[in-house]
This record gives structure tokens, sequence and C-alpha cells, in this order.
């Protein structure tokens, strides 16, 4: 882990490998950053047993992706890809950069998501998430318990405990997609094409954001689930516009 570059920040995003964070949720990130608030990146794995690119191509990939969705820092724990680590070892791994960061909110994947590796991120960002609060775990940094992990799903199609407008950003997500080049869609490509990198792929990512979009009645947005549903100060001002009038 390099975690010289890990800083406070708002929101703290976990992504079993490089792109998954841009799959699930970047566009509310870039939403989230245009609006002044702080997040940072973590990847758990190197993406090292991935059927195209190296190590060494993805992570060139991921820091031009978490520039240009506005990360404040990107940083890996390289825990294993394809048996993701989850042990006591990663564990204290995830806590240290949970209390280095000291986010209010965390985003990890969905357990039900497609890829083993994401079932195992989502156990191990989740415990080590609340274990980062104990103050008897000693790790040389002091406690930091996250007001709440919330979940995305890259892959798989669940009701949404909420979702985030990010129509002013979705460009900025495809443009972050855009720059891991070995991973998705690239006719000019010669390594082997993978579900990941077929065209009806990449097409069904705005598919997905329009669908969402359209039950929020805007141009696209990210679903998200959450253990608790969030409390809203102004449930008036949270349908402003629903219904065609015009959004403060």
């Amino acid at each position: 882990m390099t975690a010289a570059n890990v800083e406070p920040v708002e929101i703290l995003a976990f992504g079993p490998h490089p792109d998954d964070v841009e799959l699930g949720c970047g566009g509310a990130l870039a939403a989230l950053a245009q609006r002044g608030t702080s997040f940072g990146i973590v990847d758990l794995t190197r993406g090292e047993m991935g059927t195209r690119g190296t190590p060494e191509i993805r992570a060139r990939e991921a820091a031009e992706a978490a520039r240009i969705l506005g990360a404040r820092f990107r940083t890996n724990l390289d825990l294993g890809d394809g048996d993701l680590r989850t042990d006591r070892a990663a564990q204290r791994l995830v806590v240290e950069v949970v209390r280095r960061s000291r986010p209010r909110l965390v985003l990890a994947p969905l357990g039900a998501d497609r890829h083993p590796d994401h079932v195992r991120a989502n156990r191990l960002v989740a415990d080590a998430s609340w274990y980062a609060g104990l103050s008897k775990l000693e790790t040389g940094l002091a406690p930091h318990r996250p007001d709440q992990v919330v979940f995305y799903a890259a892959y798989v199609l669940v009701p949404p405990t909420f979702l985030v407008d990010v129509s002013a950003a979705f460009a900025t997500k495809l443009a972050a997609l855009r720059a891991h080049r070995s991973q998705f869609h690239d006719p000019n490509s010669g390594e082997p094409e993978t579900y990941v990198s077929s065209r009806g792929f990449f097409e069904g990512i705005e598919a997905r954001a329009r669908a969402l979009g359209r039950i929020a009645n805007v141009e696209y947005a990210e679903g998200f689930i959450a253990n608790v549903p969030p409390t809203l100060a102004d449930p008036v001002a949270a349908f402003l516009g629903y219904e065609g009038g015009k959004k403060a």
C-alpha cells in the first residue's frame, strides 16, 4: 500500500479492481466534485488477473481516470486479484486508510454483484469501516467511523435506496471510463474481447444510467443501496421539479 498521498476527504470510494469505482459511482463522484465535495479512491487490487492489459498499464489508466473525475487521491492496497484477501491483515490496511482519510461516507461494491471479488470487497470494506472506529484497535492512527457505508452495483440491477442525478457529470464519467483503454471497447485493440470490452457492454453503461434517470425524472442517474434510508431535511425540495417544474 502507498498511503503517502492519502488525505482527509468527505467521501472514500473503494473498488475491487481499477475501473470499478468509475463504473459503479463515477458519475456521482464527479457530480459531487463539481459542487466542491472532496473524495478519494482506493483500489483493492491491481487487476492483475484481467484478460486484457497489465498491472502497470492499469495503474496509469487509473491515475488518469482519477484526475478526470476530480479525486484528491487514488491508492491501491494490492490485496490480490481473483482471490481478494479478507484476512485480519487486509482489514487493518482498510482500517488504516479509513483512519487516514476520515470520510463521512464510504462507497463500496454491492455484495450481490457479478464478480466474486466484489462479494469479498463488500464484506471487507463494511467490516473494516466499522472496526476503524474501535479505539482499542491500535494502528497508530486516531479511531474514525464513517457515518455510513453505502453500496453501488456495477452489474446487477437491484432496487436502489436512493438515486443521484448525474446528468451534468455523465460525460465526465464516460471520459474516466474511456481512460481505461485496455479494459473497455476499443476497435483498434488487438487483445481478446471480453464481456467488459464488448461494444454492447459500453453502450449498456449509458442505457443503465438512462433507465435510472427515468425513475428520477432526470437524464442520467446512479443508484445506491444503503442499510438505512437517508433522512431528508426537506422532502419538498427532494422532489422539486419531478413533474416538470423548474428545479432550483
